[in-house]
């Protein structure tokens, strides 16, 4: 039995293909194929594809009016899109702080407790804890060896108790409460501003709903609108101060962002 375990291992690595043999294969099959994946949207793409849309159906003015509506909403919906990832970034924080606080709390080394949190917390909060632990480990300064903004605190508190010789518990566990209050806070403030939120949008399209109007009730004003001058330029400047009133009215209604 030993001899025939000991055959079938030297056939195996007599028939074991070499790097020559892989090239030939890849040399016959030919290059990988390519799979085509579509360009990921940002704000010169809408614009651009707007400003396609508003030319063909618009001429000049509906292109230039297109581009000013498409960069504007992108970067709304993005501003929107980046507020709720700070939030959901802040609450991952204090997870994964919270579990450091338990490690810390059950008796375990604050290096080995950073490392312990490492495994199970996201990306941004592993690459910190490791930095953290590393940095503790060889006694360098934590608050230089964190990259990541939002473990600002976190670090700062841990120099502040290893400086004055304070529990690291009780001071990351404040840190804790900190960035709970300010998730609560922000998601309060973010459910009150729906309303001006939303009535700020249904006026913002007024103006295209009054065009739609008009043209179901015959008053045909696309024919304005694309074929004078006048109704270029005032398409021009009605899209414009659309977005502008779209802007501000974010701007007020994002000041519960988080820092």
């Amino acid at each position: 039995m030993d001899a025939l375990i000991v055959l079938t291992l030297a056939a195996a690595l007599l028939t074991w293909p070499t790097a020559t043999a892989s090239r030939r294969l890849a040399a016959l099959t030919g290059p990988p194929r390519r799979v085509f994946r579509p360009p990921r949207p940002n704000t010169a793409l809408l614009a651009l594809a707007s400003a396609l849309l508003g030319g063909v159906l618009l001429g000049v003015g509906g292109a230039i009016a297109g581009a000013i509506g498409g960069a504007v909403g992108w970067r709304y919906a993005r501003s929107r899109q980046r507020l709720r990832q700070r939030t959901a970034a802040v609450e991952d924080l204090a997870e994964t702080v919270r579990s450091l606080v338990s490690e810390l709390r059950a008796g375990a080394h604050p290096v080995a407790a950073a490392e312990s949190v490492a495994v199970d917390a996201p990306s941004s909060g592993a690459e910190a804890m490791r930095a953290i632990a590393a940095a503790a480990r060889m006694g360098g300064d934590v608050e230089q060896a964190v990259r990541e903004p939002l473990f600002a605190d976190v670090a700062h508190a841990w120099a502040l108790a290893q400086r004055h010789g304070l529990p690291l518990a009780d001071v990351l566990a404040a840190v804790v409460r900190d960035l709970d209050q300010r998730v609560r806070f922000a998601r309060q403030v973010h459910a009150r501003m729906v309303g001006p939120r939303t009535s700020a949008a249904v006026l913002a399209c007024l103006p295209v709903v009054g065009v739609a109007l008009g043209q179901l009730m015959g008053a045909n004003p696309f024919r304005t609108l694309s074929g004078t001058t006048a109704g270029q330029a005032l398409l021009v400047m009605g899209v414009g101060l659309m977005c502008v009133g779209l802007l501000w009215s974010g701007r007020l209604t994002r000041q519960a962002a988080l820092p």
